[in-house]
């Protein structure tokens, strides 16, 4: 069953819960439909394609939507409260959780203030080294106890890295002297594709040592709440949600492109203190060790999936004109910290 016509405009109505609500905010991805609805959240998946996840059908809505549940357990389990349905009656009506067949799905989570966002928290220079370091801490307990074997390390091989990188170049070649600049697009590429070629050896040993492993895969400050006081439904701490559940091939990767998420973020957010304290933390709480190298070739690579992930707004119809302007300022802020982190290669 295709996406069901009216259930964005369904869901933006109170009536359509099965609890009180008194007011909605609709925030998009370029994968979700994110509705906050006071205590709870619901993301509907959108029916896209982008080659790495395909969502253009119900029941594989309905398998992502568990295997985001799945795959936020550990570090976010008491956030995520289960998959439910999307209904519509005889009438016509649709609703969560409400009678008659089955036309969509949500994943129903725990809403947490807006305010406390770690992104936000970033903006308003309210973030502590304190913070930092208990994140580093609690992705380097995740890490520890992470999925890992033959199967894992496949996923996230080099041949999958190289993989990954092409079909980046792919998918963002229609931005080159559009939206960013034509000379800087390709000197990034020739740097990364020589690395990848003059470095395989660096991966295999990475591999060799078990670091690929299922990680969350999309580390970064929108992804982290931190809750200074509690709610009714939550507590005070630290959240770290939304891992990825779309694609083994970006979720099972070397450990440090998990980390080089995160600090390439706060570097991204003009923190740089606080990204090299993060990586500082991670490696006393992990015993890791890395060359430095292979740590900014991880953060290039993270800044440009940002810059691609941003761009596919740009032709998204459900977002407007004044939020794909805002989105063309991302895509080249992400672009310009990736050229950076690409002369260091």
């Amino acid at each position: 069953m295709e996406f069901v016509e009216g259930v964005v405009e369904a869901l933006k109505r109170p009536e359509a819960y099965p609890h009180e609500v008194r007011s909605i905010t609709l925030i998009q991805t370029h994968i979700s439909f994110v509705f906050l609805t006071g205590d709870y959240v619901y993301k509907v998946k959108k029916p896209v394609d982008f080659g790495f996840l395909d969502f253009t059908t119900l029941e594989k809505r309905r398998y992502y939507c568990n295997e985001e549940i799945r795959v936020n357990r550990a570090l976010a389990g008491e956030l995520y409260l289960g998959v439910v349905p999307i209904t519509r009656d005889d009438k016509g009506e649709i609703k969560v959780e409400g009678e008659g067949d089955v036309v969509e799905y949500a994943v129903k989570m725990v809403q947490l203030p807006q305010e406390a966002m770690m992104k936000s928290l970033l903006e308003r220079g309210e973030v502590q080294l304190s913070d930092v370091k208990e994140i580093a801490a609690r992705v380097a307990k995740f890490h520890a106890g992470a999925a890992r074997g033959a199967e894992i390390t496949r996923w996230g091989a080099y041949e999958q890295v190289v993989k990954n990188w092409e079909q980046n170049f792919e998918q963002t070649a229609q931005l080159k002297a559009k939206e960013v600049d034509e000379q800087e697009y390709e000197t990034l590429e020739t740097r990364v594709r020589r690395f990848l070629r003059e470095k395989e050896e660096l991966f295999r040993a990475r591999e060799r040592a078990e670091k690929i492993r299922e990680c969350h895969g999309d580390l970064h400050s929108g992804n982290i709440f931190i809750v200074r006081e509690p709610g009714k439904l939550y507590r005070e701490g630290i959240y770290i949600f939304d891992a990825i559940e779309f694609f083994k091939g970006f979720s099972c990767s070397d450990v440090l492109a998990d980390v080089a998420f995160f600090a390439m973020d706060l570097d991204f957010h003009r923190r740089q203190e606080l990204s090299e304290a993060f990586v500082e933390a991670y490696v006393a709480a992990s015993g890791e060790s890395f060359p430095e190298e292979l740590l900014e070739f991880y953060k290039c690579y993270r800044a440009f999936v940002r810059m691609k992930v941003e761009s596919f707004k740009l032709f998204d119809a459900h977002v407007t004109k004044e939020e794909k302007e805002v989105t063309r300022k991302l895509v080249e802020e992400y672009f310009n910290l990736a050229c950076r982190y690409a002369s260091q290669l």
